[in-house]
């Protein structure tokens, strides 16, 4: 098992681990920083340092049951397993995920009652695919981003029982990935500190303190994917 610290510290940038596993699949620490790619979230890069040697991470991916793997950079020494290592992220990397990340849940935001289809976060580029059968107007959404992005609502992650879905059925906003049940408990991020809050959606991945941190966002594109069926792209304003 990888102790996944992101979840409660997703502004850390560095930790001591241990090496549990090294080999051709990958490197499995007892407790990381690294976010392993999911829900659209590329993993995180980075490097491992030890005495003696170091180790550029090229990716980080799920692992069997609840372990992490550190992906190495091709060429890149392995540490010996039992070893202490610090994990470093490339943090302005992380930096632009994250704020292309919480960009997404506040354009949820824009667009309320609206399903999620499908959707990628990345550094420079990022998507939602929504269930409507027109496409929204383009100024209109990136105004009201922007709006919301400026506001400098705090953002935060709490921890509650998963059964909260079972009467709030509405807060998970995706039509084809449901959040993990079955370990009792759900993780939720809040965007805003009212009642209610700008947003509230499970997830499990990492995102700034608060909306001022986005910086301003220009919706590129809408697209046309499909009768009901329509993506709507971001990218940082330049």
């Amino acid at each position: 098992m990888t102790e996944r610290l992101y979840l409660d510290a997703s502004q850390a940038q560095t930790t001591t681990a241990t090496v549990l596993a090294a080999d051709a699949a990958g490197i499995v620490l007892d407790r990381t920083v690294f976010y392993a790619r999911s829900g659209g979230q590329p993993g995180d890069i980075g490097v491992l340092n030890w005495p003696g040697g170091s180790c550029a991470i090229a990716d980080t991916i799920k692992g069997e049951g609840d372990s992490i793997l550190h992906i190495a950079a091709e060429g890149a020494a392995l540490p010996p397993v039992g070893t202490s290592v610090e994990a470093v992220l490339d943090w302005p990397a992380r930096q632009r995920l994250m704020r292309m990340h919480s960009a997404l849940h506040l354009l949820c935001a824009v667009l309320p009652g609206v399903a999620v289809t499908g959707g990628q976060i990345g550094p420079e580029r990022s998507r939602l695919d929504f269930n409507m059968p027109e496409p929204p107007d383009k100024q209109a959404i990136e105004t009201a981003l922007n709006a919301l992005i400026v506001k400098d609502y705090p953002i935060t992650t709490e921890w509650v029982d998963e059964s909260v879905l079972d009467s709030n059925p509405e807060m998970v906003r995706t039509l084809s990935v449901k959040p993990p049940r079955g370990t009792g408990r759900l993780r939720l991020v809040r965007i805003g500190a009212g009642d209610p809050p700008i947003d509230l959606q499970p997830c499990g991945g990492t995102h700034v303190t608060h909306t001022g941190e986005i910086g301003r966002m220009t919706v590129a594109k809408i697209e046309n994917k499909g009768k009901m069926n329509r993506r709507i792209v971001l990218v940082p304003a330049s």
